[in-house]
């Protein structure tokens, strides 16, 4: 079952990749803002990791989703005919082995972290009361910023308050220095549009987050030959971690430099490891969350999904 849960949501991925959608760089739901961000209709939280790609690269424009049942329960229903999409989750399952003799503090109990799966509609695709449609409507005008609100601001704010961040030097070309923990970047004034400075600059404070005295990951702690899976992997984090900082300040993700030479280095990745696109999100969300200060939702979860 996890293993087909893999599969099923590395499929969707794959199929955008070869459309020459690259889901991690659309604007969700076409709206530069992020209370605009997929969202549970019933809950109203939004959804985190892979899920926000899944659902954020679907035709439709409203940012509220549900389960079957949950549209019944409002009081409406899905037309017929609709197809869902899943939304995955990490289940963290506790069972019992055989206690080490030598371990007296061993207690036979041990975890494991279970991919899931469920499927939801979005709210075009519904017929729903009067009173649940005021209620999206009142989360969209709650949503929409003040006519001053400056997402350049915004996005200044991220980096300003990324905390223990490394050195950022303006320079020729865009990287991220491990050993010397500094992000090198080209100055702002070389962008157009200036957006575009920003998320370059997310994408390479992704990078960083890996630094062994941070989040700690392979893909930068370790020497990795470019154009490797390894390399691929940590591209793959940088660039979610990218598009959920764009998201936070929101801008719109800027044009890819030779995507047709990243699509293809992702396909070859992902094909070959159908859990990579999975565990890469749950990284960048969790990336994206030390930068921005904040506890992910689902720590224990999260944290084991990177070991899967």
């Amino acid at each position: 079952m996890d293993d087909k849960v893999y599969q099923i949501v590395t499929d969707k991925i794959v199929e955008l990749l070869n459309a020459g959608t690259v889901p991690w760089r659309k604007p969700w739901a076409d709206l530069n803002n992020p209370g605009f961000a997929p969202r549970n209709l019933v809950s109203m939280k939004p959804y985190r990791g892979i899920n926000r790609f899944l659902l954020g690269a679907s035709m439709y424009r409203s940012p509220f989703w549900m389960t079957y049942k949950q549209a019944l329960e409002l009081g409406g229903h899905v037309n017929k005919g609709e197809s869902s999409t899943i939304v995955v989750f990490w289940k963290v399952d506790t069972f019992k082995v055989e206690p080490k003799a030598d371990d007296p503090d061993d207690d036979g109990k041990r975890k494991r972290v279970i991919l899931r799966y469920y499927r939801v509609f979005n709210s075009e695709q519904c017929e729903l009361p009067e009173k649940v449609l005021a209620k999206i409507e009142k989360h969209i005008g709650e949503a929409k910023r003040a006519d001053n609100f400056d997402p350049i601001a915004c996005a200044e704010e991220i980096v300003d308050g990324y905390k223990g961040k490394p050195e950022i030097q303006n320079g020729p070309s865009a990287c991220y220095n491990p050993r010397l923990d500094r992000i090198m970047v080209p100055a702002p004034e070389r962008f157009d549009p200036p957006c575009s400075y920003y998320a370059t600059l997310f994408h390479e404070m992704g990078h960083s987050t890996g630094h062994k005295d941070r989040l700690g990951r392979k893909g930068v702690m370790e020497a990795i030959v470019f154009g490797s899976n390894d390399y691929s992997r940590e591209e793959l984090v940088a660039e979610m971690t990218c598009a959920f900082l764009c998201a936070e300040a929101g801008i719109a993700m800027a044009t890819i430099e030779n995507s047709a030479a990243y699509i293809a280095s992702w396909l070859k990745v992902l094909k070959a490891d159908p859990k990579a696109v999975v565990i890469a999100a749950a990284q960048a969300q969790k990336a994206s969350d030390f930068i921005l200060d904040r506890k992910a939702a689902q720590p224990e979860a999260e944290n084991a999904a990177e070991a899967a």
